[in-house]
């Protein structure tokens, strides 16, 4: 199925901005810091860890613009305990990122389990365990959101990581089911807070939903009201009064912001803003907005090389210059960029001047539209109380080329 129409696009735009003209910056004392063990995370804001997105570059590009929780991309348990250096330097920080964030993929409680006692010893703060993933690659081997299908299997993974993880928090990201036809929210809330997790963040569209349509925020309400642990409301902050609403709508405990960040990391500095009761400066124009993604290039470049480096880049270009009046021909060109040379001369032709337009805040930038049936192995949902992890057929080499491949962004 294709993504939303342009006049869909434009109602969903028009809509959004009359929502948001009438909602008030936070009053003082009416939102509290998330706290995750002894962590406390002010603003109650957390960048969704996204594959190909959030490592350690943007996370410090974000982490300037503003403050809060800075998950890293999802790194597989298997690749990790491998030694596989690829997997290393997606799953590593910095001296100056704290709190340090890692989010991790695994369907065994035994990797899952020898993973967290790794990166407690390397001094991670914070360690959240993927199980929302609704790729088909992931699914179609029983991980990442089928595993919610079977509670006794979550349950299982969840011990493991909280019984190595010491002091330092797990948490726990899911969605609301596989389809219409099994929602297992509330049973994931039930496992998350039986087995110890810090809190449970909810993407609130199910798998079969991939990141069409509209979030359903009342299922992030019921799960605030059905769990005794902090609930981290996921899906369609496209901006930070979209935050305000979410927050005061459902109750929940922070917001995790996925694709509204993208290509618009000053994002984060918005958020502090309404968070701390001021109103939000301008959007960038174009021009300073070229001069943001030229210090992520090099950011990326320093981290990963140029070759590697620039070809993340390509779809950095484009989420930067999305939305923006006569910018095709430019976003063509950074498709193809090699070096960071070339990347500064194509933007050095955009039009500095032009304002951000209003058609950016909720353009598409990461994820393809429609809808998918789920698919999992052969016989997955017949008995729902098997807690055996699935069989793992991949070798550590394909897990490293995957993990390349998501890196890359393809």
């Amino acid at each position: 199925m294709n993504g939303p129409s342009t006049s869909q696009s434009r109602e969903r735009e028009r809509l959004a901005t009359e929502q948001n003209l009438a909602v008030p910056v936070a009053a003082p004392g009416e939102f509290t810091p998330l706290e995750l063990g002894s962590l406390r995370i002010w603003p109650p804001v957390v960048l969704a860890p996204m594959a190909g997105v959030t490592s350690y570059p943007f996370r410090s590009l974000c982490r300037d613009f503003g403050a809060g929780l800075f998950v890293s991309e999802m790194i597989t348990a298997r690749g990790y305990l491998n030694d596989h250096p690829i997997t290393q330097l997606l799953a590593s920080g910095h001296p100056d990122e704290k709190p340090r964030s890692v989010q991790i993929y695994g369907s065994d409680p035994i990797d899952v389990g020898e993973m967290v006692r790794r990166l407690v010893d390397e001094g991670v703060d914070h360690i959240d365990l993927n199980l929302g993933c609704p790729v088909r690659k992931v699914t179609r081997h029983g991980g990442g959101s089928a595993i919610p299908a079977k509670p006794r299997l979550m349950a299982r993974l969840l011990r493991a990581a909280v019984a190595h993880a010491q002091t330092v928090p797990i948490t726990v990201k899911v969605r609301k089911g596989l389809d219409d036809e099994l929602v297992t929210f509330k049973n994931s809330g039930r496992v998350a807070e039986e087995e110890g997790a810090a809190a449970i963040c909810l993407h609130a569209r199910t798998a079969a939903a991939l990141y069409s349509g509209t979030a359903d925020w009342n299922a992030i309400g019921e799960l605030v009201s059905s769990v005794n642990i902090p609930v981290l409301g996921n899906g369609d902050v496209w901006e930070a009064w979209d935050a305000l609403r979410m927050m005061r709508a459902t109750g929940c405990a922070a917001v995790v912001v996925g694709r509204g960040c993208l290509g618009r990391p000053w994002l984060f500095r918005e958020l502090a803003d309404v968070f701390e009761g001021r109103e939000p400066a301008t959007p960038p124009n174009l021009g300073r907005i070229a001069e943001i993604a030229m210090d992520h290039a090099r950011r990326v470049v320093d981290f990963f090389g140029e070759e590697f480096g620039m070809r993340q880049m390509r779809k950095w270009g484009a989420w930067y210059t999305k939305g923006f009046a006569n910018t095709a021909a430019a976003r063509a060109k950074l498709a193809r960029v090699k070096d960071l040379a070339e990347f500064e001369t194509i933007l050095r032709e955009l039009d500095v001047d032009e304002a951000f337009p209003l058609r950016a805040l909720t353009v598409n930038r990461a994820k393809r539209g429609g809808t998918q049936r789920v698919c999992l192995p052969e016989g997955y949902l017949d008995d729902l109380d098997d807690d055996s992890p699935p069989k793992s057929p991949h070798s550590p080499e394909e897990l490293v080329a995957w993990e390349r491949a998501l890196t890359s962004g393809g």
